[in-house]
């Protein structure tokens, strides 16, 4: 199963442009093989033979000459892409991948490359040459290319925890985890060069960066180095624990892995299109075990009336079916965490959550076993954390050295408005497919349907990345320290991240999710193992077989759960939702039947229910049932009320000021060295290190140091005795 998850994150790394440089990868190889190793293949020679093979390979990213290095990389690369001419299926090149890529790093290839890609980087050859292009193409960055591709695959290799993985090789693994979060190329963190990267390619000094490849290399690196869902699980159950709170009711990922999707709401023009397919259906006999209904045959959210079954076992294009997604488990459902069963707590039936409670304003009775009080992490930071010195607060070193990106974040915007669907070609708008255009624009139809598939689904994998780098670092910001993230949420609101995931979600999105994008002979490593079929522009037509992208999924379920994290118990930013009008955009969302993504739609739409009217409710009951059944309920939130309270004026500058005034308190005391109140110093109690530090003496106490000495040391009796007691 491993190599099936495997395969599908390596074959978005290449577009399909890129295909023939499979080929001459290869033959770069095998010119310096046969040089050294005369006929025989690299599956038939020892360990030692090939370590001293990848010694060799590695002194030729040493030499002066350009071509010569760039052809000891492509070498290199195809020994990464499991030296695929000599394998006859795709389980075998997966093996010989995780064999060279555990080799290539133990002979210290990783930082070769890394001092590689900071030269490209620096190169204002490359760069101006480029800036003065009138249109810039794949070849413009071949050898960044080569070289991000070498790093991906071993990062990406390396993070899968295979449990067949021989002792050595856990202890690299674990190794490079700890040094590609540490300082140690260039005096920085291998992400935040990464997204130096990032914000040099949208400043327009260096239009040529192949900005698909920088992305999702630096996805993995964060999700490698920090750790994805499973690993926050975990760390916020042991901080719970360091904290003394309550363990977690439930486990938020098997919970949602059972829920069920519940039927999208109908409009009036639905309701009209179901009257008139009504009459065309009734001498058809209804598919039994239609895949797009099989998980909601028994949904306790369908409606009363008939028109509503018969719209669900219509086209399969209003819908698609509500299981877990396998491309993505490990980023977004990861497995869950067992708890025992005493701190489950007895929840009502036919609702998935454990009630909460957020704050208590009287005193009420509450049965035990219904209601838990919930105290977060958070809530705690902030009591506790305002008084103490900088160095005594929780703190991880990795997400510390990322904490003021906000010039990244304004070029993650940019570059995902770029690639939204719903975006149109600007003139002034940056330029995201340097690394996916030919030299040659395509001259026949079949070849411009081929590059055409290749632009969208270039651009999916964009969103993709991105969708993931801001959800991850705003999860982690928040488990660390909840004032790092709100200063990363607010550079986001800032930016204008609210309306711009609204326009991406303002569009057709069935049509969004049901994409195929993608032609799949020609994904790695099927291209290079099988022999290619004949294209024909049918087959690019009617693309592959599944019924859904299952990327393009993911990318919604984390825009939504961003826009989540951004206005969740924030009123002036709920208002922000009211006002773009969100309620209309996010109920068309609701026709994706997949249990996850419905969620995070029924979570907006409950924060802003109150402030939409009683006519809205009034007309969207269905989908206040929805929210009723799926959201999590707090005892003293009267969401589907609205009152004279919680509808009051909002100041959307002053909300912010505030929030802004304490971010910049936080930051000056932790991260400010020339802070000028001395309590919120650090204090050094390590007699050894205030002992080694240099102290600079005035003159005239040096000029009277033996008087001094004697004044103060000899002439006065010491108790050594009790000095050592």
């Amino acid at each position: 199963m491993i190599y099936i998850y495997l395969f599908m994150y390596l074959s978005e790394l290449y577009s399909y442009t890129e295909g023939p440089e499979f080929a001459l990868n290869r033959k770069c190889f095998e010119v310096e093989f046969r040089t050294h190793v005369c006929d025989r293949k690299w599956t038939e020679l020892d360990a030692a033979q090939h370590r001293a093979h990848a010694m060799r390979l590695l002194d030729g990213l040493e030499v002066i000459a350009r071509d010569k290095r760039l052809k000891a990389a492509r070498a290199i690369l195809y020994m990464s892409q499991g030296t695929f001419s000599e394998c006859s299926s795709e389980a075998e090149v997966q093996y010989w991948m995780r064999y060279n890529i555990f080799l290539l790093l133990d002979v210290g290839t990783f930082s070769a490359l890394v001092e590689l890609l900071n030269m490209e980087i620096d190169n204002s050859a490359a760069c101006s040459s480029a800036v003065r292009k009138p249109a810039i193409s794949l070849a413009d960055s071949t050898d960044l290319r080569v070289l991000l591709n070498i790093m991906y695959l071993m990062v990406e290799t390396i993070q899968q925890d295979d449990p067949a993985d021989k002792p050595e090789w856990k202890i690299i693994r674990e190794t490079f985890r700890a040094e590609l979060g540490s300082p140690l190329f260039n005096n920085e963190p291998m992400s935040v060069m990464l997204f130096g990267m990032v914000t040099k390619f949208c400043s327009g000094h260096a239009p040529h960066f192949p900005m698909k490849k920088v992305l999702l290399l630096l996805w993995k690196s964060i999700l490698f180095t920090l750790g994805g869902f499973e690993q926050l699980q975990s760390i916020k159950v042991h901080k719970r624990v360091e904290l003394g709170l309550a363990p977690l009711p439930e486990d938020s990922i098997r919970v949602i892995r059972s829920m069920r999707a519940a039927s999208p709401p109908a409009s009036a023009s639905d309701l009209i299109e179901q009257q008139q397919k009504r009459a065309r259906r009734e001498h058809k006999v209804a598919l039994q075990n239609d895949n797009l209904d099989a998980f909601n045959e028994k949904d306790p959210y369908k409606a009363d009336d008939s028109r509503e079954d018969e719209d669900d076992n219509d086209d399969n294009d209003n819908s698609i079916e509500a299981e877990t997604f396998p491309l993505e488990r490990d980023e977004v459902m990861p497995p869950p965490i067992p708890h025992p069963p005493s701190d489950r707590v007895s929840l009502p039936k036919g609702l998935p959550w454990a009630p909460k409670v957020r704050q208590f304003e009287h005193y009420i009775y509450i049965p035990y076993n219904i209601i838990t009080l919930y105290v977060l992490i958070v809530t705690v930071f902030y009591r506790t954390n305002i008084n103490r010195s900088s160095h005594e607060l929780p703190c991880q070193t990795v997400t510390d050295s990322m904490v003021s990106l906000s010039e990244c974040q304004i070029a993650l915007l940019k570059i995902l408005l770029a690639a939204a669907p719903t975006s149109k070609a600007k003139t002034d708008s940056i330029n995201i497919l340097a690394d996916v255009l030919p030299e040659e624009m395509p001259t026949t139809v079949l070849q411009s349907m081929k590059l055409g598939v290749d632009v969208n689904r270039h651009k999916e994998i964009i969103v993709k990345a991105i969708s993931a780098i801001l959800l991850l670092l705003l999860k982690h910001f928040k488990l660390n320290h909840i004032y790092q993230f709100e200063y990363m949420a607010q550079h986001l609101v800032f930016a204008n991240c609210i309306p711009l995931i609204l326009k991406f979600f303002n569009q057709n999105i069935m049509s969004y999710i049901t994409a195929k994008n993608s032609i799949s002979v020609l994904d790695f490593p099927h291209c290079v193992v099988h022999e290619l079929p004949e294209l024909t522009a049918e087959s690019l037509e009617a693309g592959d077989n599944n019924q859904f992208c299952w990327r393009n999924l993911f990318s919604c379920i984390n825009l939504l759960r961003i826009l989540n994290k951004l206005t969740k118990w924030k009123h002036s930013r709920t208002m922000m939702l009211v006002v773009f009008k969100s309620a209309p955009i996010l109920k068309r969302a609701l026709k994706v039947k997949q249990a996850m993504m419905q969620l995070y739609v029924l979570k907006l739409l409950k924060v802003q229910t109150k402030y939409l009217g009683r006519q809205w409710r009034k007309s969207n009951m269905k989908t206040m049932s929805a929210i009723y059944q799926k959201v999590r309920h707090r005892l003293n939130d009267d969401w589907a009320y609205g009152n004279d309270l919680d509808a009051r004026p909002w100041d959307f500058q002053a909300e912010e000021c505030a929030l802004r005034a304490n971010i910049e308190r936080f930051n000056s005391r932790r991260y400010d060295k020339s802070h000028s109140n001395p309590d919120f110093l650090p204090v050094d109690n390590c007699l050894q290190s205030v002992l080694g530090q240099r102290v600079d003496l005035p003159e005239d106490f040096q000029m009277n140091y033996d008087l001094w000495l004697e004044r103060e040391v000899f002439s006065k009796p010491i108790s050594w005795e009790e000095l050592l007691q």
